[in-house]
């Protein structure tokens, strides 16, 4: 096996370079604000996941030097806001194109940066410009009878999907007229992101981009008074300190949080597709806010389950995503590549062994030396999949997301056991229920806490016309999707309010 000619990490950075030497000086990414490239904050050493090679690592801004950056936004945003929308759709559209012809190069770097298998990574391209497309659309009748926020945008996001959650965001927001600040995402995407965003503000886009710890930064980036609106993608710890401090500002907020997302299989028997479902459901290493890590199984038919669970997951592919036998060979197709980063993989790996000598049983645990690797690459990163039953309740493989390719079964005996198995988490995203009759998904599917159920078929975040949130702890403030993100990140009519979970107060107008 060897790396893929014209992919190592040096050539992939040289280009992205070549494409925008503004944003990248030598072996160093810049921050982006007050209209220009700053060569500011401390470049941190980062690894990329996939052999531990070294690569850029984020320019790290203090507290004062974002606050500087807010202060250039809050100036672009004044100035934005005003431009008529034929002009924002014109520049947007511009931007769009921009990145499309760059579309490799930009899943190329997800691939060296967050180890996202090359298929996976241009599709996480490919849906965040094909998104924006659908805006660019619609946004007249969108907008109709509003206006843009008072203040730009932040935006705090997860790792997992730079182009497709975050970009896709900042590209309708700029698009519904506001200004944009984004917080690179602290465990990777930084030169996917900035290189999305050079080609963005050559087109005119209010981008402001910069790198820096949460902790750090939340006091600028979440409590500033200067902000309109507060978009947050992660997990419940850091999501309930953004919620902490919107507690007193009444301002616009959109925090997707994490949950625990179930599916269950009750009184049901189409075993081959749900063979092929529960394959499917380990796209990226199940490092997705959707994935379904817990199975609760009518214990009657855990025989059968387990049939189609063995099946699905011994035929899973998983490895270097760049690596090939022979130079011109394709990129392999794999199901996922590693974690995120080594100590993940040993967070999971400790997790999984106190959970059986606590008493869980391994019903499948795969080996690393199964994977697809280069000789003598560094796999610190990489974790095989495992499956639980009945994990102890004082694991957090028992309530928590693990984030990773572990599965958890858990059997009952009588749907209120199921119902009560599939919410141990005080809330969800996303859960699936897998049962023959129709009468029976619909009279169980009242009970279960979150906010999108299917019948046996998963669920996804949604886009476009989709209505997208969460129940319980996994989401706090306005629900997004189609039009509900424009809603979100624009002023409608005196008295308006925006449909969400706000436990604590509502949002003003």
């Amino acid at each position: 096996m060897l790396l893929k000619p014209g992919t190592a990490w040096q050539d992939t950075y040289d280009r992205s370079r070549a494409v925008a030497p503004e944003a990248f000086h030598d072996d160093r990414v810049l921050n982006h604000w007050g209209g220009f490239w700053q060569r500011d904050g401390r470049p941190a050493p980062v690894f990329s996941p996939l052999d531990g090679t070294a690569i850029a690592g984020p320019p790290r801004l203090d507290r004062a030097g974002a606050g500087r950056a807010v202060a250039g936004a809050v100036e672009e945003h004044r100035q934005w806001r005003h431009l008529p929308l034929a002009e924002r759709k014109a520049r947007v559209e511009a931007a769009v194109d921009a990145m499309a012809e760059h579309r490799d190069l930009l899943a190329l770097l997800l691939v060296w940066e967050i180890g996202k298998p090359w298929k996976t990574a241009r599709a996480d391209v490919d849906r965040c410009l094909d998104g924006v497309r659908w805006y660019l659309e619609e946004i007249d009748r969108m907008v109709a009878g509003r206006t843009p926020l008072p203040g730009p945008v932040s935006n705090i996001a997860s790792w997992n999907y730079p182009m497709s959650v975050l970009m896709h965001a900042m590209l309708v927001q700029a698009l519904a007229g506001n200004a944009v600040i984004a917080k690179t995402p602290t465990d990777g995407g930084l030169c996917c992101l900035t290189l999305a965003c050079a080609l963005a503000v050559r087109e005119g886009l209010p981008f402001t981009l910069v790198s820096g710890g949460g902790a750090e930064l939340s006091p600028v980036l979440v409590a500033g008074r200067s902000l309109g609106c507060v978009s947050f993608v992660g997990g419940r710890d850091a999501g309930a300190s953004v919620a902490t401090s919107l507690a007193d500002l009444e301002r616009r907020h959109v925090l997707e949080q994490e949950g625990l997302n179930c599916w269950g299989v009750w009184e049901y028997s189409d075993w081959d597709v749900l063979t092929r479902q529960i394959r499917a459901s380990f796209d990226y290493g199940k490092q997705r806010c959707t994935a379904y890590p817990r199975f609760v199984v009518q214990r009657s038919l855990f025989h059968e389950f387990l049939g189609a669970y063995l099946s699905a997951v011994g035929s899973l592919r998983f490895g270097h995503p760049l690596a090939v036998a022979e130079p011109g060979d394709p990129l392999p197709e794999l199901d996922f590549g590693p974690l995120i980063n080594a100590s993940k993989a040993k967070e999971l790996a400790d997790q999984v062994d106190e959970a059986v000598a606590r008493g869980g049983v391994p019903v499948h645990r795969a080996s690393l030396d199964a994977g697809h690797f280069l000789p003598g690459q560094d796999i610190s990163a990489y974790f095989a999949p495992v499956a639980l039953l009945s994990p102890p309740r004082s694991s957090p493989l028992f309530h928590a997301e693990p984030f990773g390719p572990v599965d958890t079964i858990a059997l009952v005996d009588t749907e209120a056991e199921l119902l009560a198995a599939m919410n141990a988490s005080n809330g969800a995203l996303v859960a699936t229920l897998s049962c023959d009759e129709e009468d029976t998904y619909r009279r169980l599917a009242l009970d279960v806490r979150a906010f999108k159920v299917g019948h046996n078929r998963p669920r996804s975040r949604g886009d476009r016309e989709e209505l997208f949130g969460g129940l319980g702890a996994s989401w706090r403030g306005a629900f997004v999707g189609g039009e509900l993100l424009v809603r979100a990140a624009t002023q409608g009519p005196e008295g308006e309010r925006l449909p969400g979970n706000f436990p604590h107060y509502t949002l003003l107008p």
